[in-house]
């Protein structure tokens, strides 16, 4: 488990990295490199993916240089799905294939949620990708008009995992508002429990960007739960919110027997000076 903060309060348990499960995945919508060095200077134990969303990465320079800061802090870099997808419509996947190669990229998103890329040819493209790469496999629909049918996800998720998927992402978008989500952002509860029914949880990310679902979501999954579409200037707080050092999830904190003895550490001992005699 990791040591957190100075260790003298009692906290829910936190798996250190590299986790197997309570995993932050953080959308990049354009950090600067200096920008990503100093989120990774002040919260980079926190951070297990880091999404370059939508095309940003085709447009901005030091893409490079990020997957060195990322490898360097233990994070992993992947591209947004709807890069990918323009790609496969435009018949360009051996090209996007060989500049990941080229920038150093080993984590792959595969979605069909942009431009309705027909199931079984996103299953085809997770079996050529999975030779390579490994693949985070995202299920739902951005068309806030789109139905959403809890059976249809479960089977699409058993399928990309089967396929070769490594992870699963389930949409929620950077609004918080389609997928998982009814239009106010209320998570879609029976969806949750059909997928967890099924498919276990350290395999799923749950797209979840505001505070209410990253709640939601810890106090069904508990502390590491695997959340995804976190703003980078949210990564602490969310960090927060799973140890319930906030108002949301302050009663999920581990009772506290008082008559157990205090320890204080070093640098917390009083001065000699003000010592009572």
């Amino acid at each position: 488990m990791a040591q957190i903060g100075p260790g003298f309060l009692t906290l829910p348990e936190r798996l250190a990295k590299p986790r197997s499960s309570g995993f932050t995945h953080v959308l990049d919508k354009g950090l600067s490199l200096v920008g990503l060095e100093s989120l990774l200077q002040t919260a980079g134990a926190s951070i297990d993916f880091l999404k370059l969303g939508w095309g940003t990465a085709y447009v901005s320079d030091g893409v490079k240089a990020k997957v060195a800061l990322c490898r360097d802090a233990g994070v992993n870099l992947c591209l947004g799905g709807t890069l990918l997808e323009i790609c496969v419509q435009q018949d360009r996947v051996a090209e996007y294939t060989r500049w990941l190669r080229r920038l150093g990229i080993t984590h792959v998103e595969v979605s069909d949620g942009a431009l309705g890329m027909p199931v079984e040819q996103k299953w085809k493209l997770i079996r050529q990708l999975s030779q390579e790469f490994r693949v985070l496999s995202e299920v739902g629909s951005k068309n806030p008009t789109h139905s959403v049918v809890a059976s249809a996800w479960v089977t699409e998720m058993t399928e990309d995992l089967a396929a070769g998927a490594s992870m699963l992402v389930a949409e929620g978008r950077e609004s918080g508002t389609v997928g998982l989500y009814l239009p106010s952002g209320e998570v879609r509860g029976e969806l949750v429990d059909a997928v967890l029914a099924t498919l276990p949880a350290e395999l799923i990310i749950f797209e979840a960007p505001r505070k209410d679902q990253q709640a939601w979501f810890i106090r069904r999954l508990g502390p590491d739960a695997n959340l995804g579409n976190i703003a980078a200037e949210e990564v602490v707080a969310l960090e927060t919110l799973r140890l319930g050092l906030r108002s949301d999830t302050l009663d999920l904190l581990p009772a506290v027997n008082s008559d157990q003895p205090r320890q204080c550490s070093d640098d917390m001992a009083p001065e000699p000076s003000t010592l009572i005699h």
